[in-house]
């Protein structure tokens, strides 16, 4: 998790968090929160094995809640090894900027009393929280955000191109396309380090590329045809091979400036 997300946690009184790895094993790292309910809310994991009550006992103590919650939750199954604690898929939006103002679009699945109560926690850091269904709708539409994040950045990165060759004043020209139905958060975000050609990463190439890969293989199990979508992860994927993946994502205009013979030195 950034660390900007870890203050905007802090300021509303939450300081933990963790996540599942592997099977089996919860990794642990800064888990101490406000209260037990705030761990509720910052844990979802749902473990079968001895193992993960074991792996818990060896990262924290009485002095974090998320003890006292393993505790109860054990108590609640007496005689039972196994424990369950309500899980979330809640993945963002918003890219670097977007976490460091605390304003990150959050999609989240799961059952609605869970989103409910995690919703303190969604609030220290995100702006617009939509439950958008059971668990795994999180991840699906967050799969349909990267699709459209990389058309954008393609197009707009093709339109940026289109209107250097024409010699116009692109500043002026996305300024005024902004405020029209060409207009997004894309351009807000990316159109004025797009024009400087800086593609410091902020969402690295080589991340849209797994993600990208992620969405094709989704939609074809869903029989969903995404032509322009397939385009944009093959763009993508050609912008990694080219060893430009520690690039931000916006990288794409690198792409079509090669395609269309501009190449700047």
């Amino acid at each position: 998790m950034p660390g900007c997300l870890l203050r905007y946690l802090a300021a509303d009184g939450f300081l933990g968090y963790g996540w599942l790895s592997g099977h089996d094993e919860i990794v642990v790292e800064h888990l101490t929160a406000a209260s037990a309910a705030a761990t509720r809310a910052l844990w979802g994991v749902v473990a079968s094995h001895s193992s993960v009550a074991d792996t818990v006992r060896a990262h924290v103590g009485p002095s974090d809640p998320f003890w006292w919650l393993l505790r109860e939750q054990e108590a609640s199954i007496a005689g039972h090894r196994s424990w369950m604690l309500r899980l979330l898929d809640a993945p963002v939006s918003g890219g670097e900027q977007g976490a460091i103002e605390g304003v990150l679009s959050i999609m989240v699945g799961g059952a609605a009393e869970d989103f409910e109560a995690a919703a303190p926690v969604f609030d220290a850091v995100g702006k617009t929280i939509v439950h958008v269904g059971p668990a795994g709708s999180g991840q699906t539409v967050k799969a349909a955000n990267q699709l459209m994040v990389a058309g954008h950045l393609e197009l707009l990165a093709e339109a940026i191109v289109f209107l250097e060759a024409y010699g116009v004043d692109t500043e002026a020209a996305l300024r005024v396309l902004g405020g029209g139905l060409a207009g997004s958060t894309v351009l807000q975000r990316k159109g004025a380090t797009m024009l400087a050609r800086d593609f410091k990463p902020g969402f690295r190439i080589a991340l849209h590329d797994k993600d990208m890969g992620i969405v094709t293989a989704a939609a074809r199990e869903a029989g969903v045809v995404i032509p322009l979508g397939a385009v944009a992860a093959q763009l993508v994927a050609s912008l990694k091979a080219q060893g430009d993946g520690g690039l931000d994502h916006s990288a794409l205009l690198k792409l079509v400036t090669q395609l269309s013979g501009r190449d700047e030195e």
